[in-house]
């Protein structure tokens, strides 16, 4: 039997959405409704966990608030060691700016990385 990787995944959940508005007037792209009660970010957090991905940590930016409402309420893991998401509002770590796009946004949070290392670090946005 192979051994499986330890796999974290990093969704990069910060977009504005200027082509999207007036959807996102009030909230970021990822948290725009699609379908009822789904939001856009839902297609990659299914994906991943479908995939066998358990461990996930969500980057934010503009207008946050109904997405991390969202994942919080609608996301639960199964509370066994290794699987969560972890949602992480944009904190200016290195220097006076937001994120500068999705390599700074990254960047900005090797620390967490760091925390939760993975043999694997897969990298997907919550907006495609």
């Amino acid at each position: 039997m192979a051994r499986q990787h330890s796999v974290l995944a990093i969704v990069l959940a910060g977009g504005e959405g200027k082509r999207l508005h007036p959807l996102t007037e009030d909230r970021c792209k990822p948290a725009v409704p699609f379908g009822g009660r789904y939001r856009i970010v839902d297609f990659v957090l299914s994906n991943l966990v479908n995939s066998g991905i358990f461990r996930i940590i969500v980057l934010t930016q503009f207008k946050s608030q109904s997405l991390i409402r969202h994942i919080q309420r609608g996301w639960q893991m199964s509370g066994r060691a290794g699987h969560f998401i972890e949602i992480v509002p944009a904190q200016m770590r290195r220097g006076p700016h937001w994120y500068r796009g999705s390599g700074d946004a990254i960047y900005q949070n090797l620390d967490i990385l760091g925390a939760e290392p993975g043999e694997i670090i897969c990298v997907f946005g919550a907006d495609h």
